[in-house]
C-alpha cells in the first residue's frame, strides 16, 4: 500500500527492519523537516529502553517523521511529551474514543496500550517515531495482557486517514512547545494524562521499585512521584504502572 501526504516526502515500505533507522539516515542526508517513514510491516521495530514494537503486517500505524525544531537535546523528554498530545488528539479526532497518556510515551485505551512514541536525536533533527495499533484483532500471548487497539476498542480506522491527522497534530503540538515553551506543553499533558498528578502508582527502575502518588511534571518535563515516606522524587526513567 502506498501512502501520499500533499507537500510532504513520503517513503513507505512494504517491509523493513525499522522505521528509525530509515529516518535517521534521511536526516543525516538533510531531508526536509516532517519527511515521513512508514512501512507495512517492521522485523525489527523499536520501542523505549530497547524492547521490541510488535508490528504485525498492514494492522498498524508504523511511523516515523523527521523534525528539526531548533530545541536542543536537553528538550528531548518534552519533545516526547508534546509527541504523546499529538498521538492523543489524533486518534480521538479520528475515531471519537478518549485515550489517556502514561509518562513517559504510552497512549492508552482502558489501561491497555494502543500506542507508543519513541524519540531521538540525530544530528540537527529528532526522529519521532509512532506505532499506533489500529486494526490489530489480537495478540501474542506475552504482551496480550497489556496492549489493545484501536479496532479491539471499537473504531474502525483507515490508516490513511489516521496519518493525516497524526502529521497534523505532530506539526501542530511541537508548534506549542518551540512558540510557547515548556511550561505549556507541561500543563497540557498534566490536563490531558490520569497518570501526570494524583495518581498512586508503582514505579520500576534499574534497582528498586518505588511507589507513591505522582506530584505533576518539573519544567523539564519529568515526572515528579511523592513516594510514603514524604519525600518527592524525580522520575529520569522507568516503566510507570497503576497500583
Amino acid at each position: 500500500m502506498s501512502f501520499e501526504l500533499p507537500g510532504r516526502r513520503v517513503e513507505w515500505f512494504d517491509s523493513i527492519d525499522s522505521t528509525m533507522i530509515v529516518a535517521a539516515r534521511l536526516a543525516r542526508e538533510g531531508c526536509a523537516s516532517g519527511t515521513v517513514v512508514g512501512a507495512d510491516r517492521q522485523t525489527a521495530g523499536i520501542g523505549r529502553a530497547g524492547h521490541s514494537w510488535y508490528s504485525e503486517p498492514g494492522s498498524g500505524l508504523y511511523v516515523s517523521i523527521v523534525l528539526r525544531l531548533a530545541l536542543g537535546s536537553e528538550s528531548l523528554p518534552l519533545v516526547m511529551l508534546a509527541l504523546g498530545l499529538a498521538t492523543q488528539h489524533a486518534i480521538a479526532e479520528v475515531t471519537g474514543l478518549a485515550p489517556d497518556l502514561r509518562w513517559p510515551n504510552d497512549v492508552l485505551l482502558g489501561e491497555k496500550k494502543c500506542a507508543g512514541i519513541l524519540a531521538q536525536i540525530e544530528g540537527d533533527a529528532v526522529i519521532a517515531g509512532i506505532g499506533i495499533n489500529v486494526g490489530h484483532s489480537g495478540f501474542p500471548a506475552d504482551i496480550v495482557e497489556l496492549a489493545t487497539s484501536l479496532r479491539l476498542a471499537g473504531a474502525e480506522v483507515s490508516r490513511e486517514v489516521l496519518l493525516a491527522a497524526l502529521v497534523t497534530a505532530v506539526e501542530e503540538s511541537c508548534g506549542v512547545l518551540t512558540t510557547s515553551g515548556p511550561a505549556a506543553i507541561c500543563d497540557a499533558f498534566t490536563r490531558a494524562s490520569t497518570y501526570a498528578q494524583g495518581r498512586r502508582v508503582r514505579v520500576e527502575q534499574d534497582d528498586a521499585i518505588l511507589e507513591g502518588v505522582t506530584a505533576g511534571l518539573d519544567a523539564s518535563g519529568f515526572l515528579l512521584l511523592r513516594q510514603d515516606n514524604g519525600t518527592v522524587t524525580k522520575i529520569l526513567a522507568g516503566g510507570v504502572r497503576p497500583i
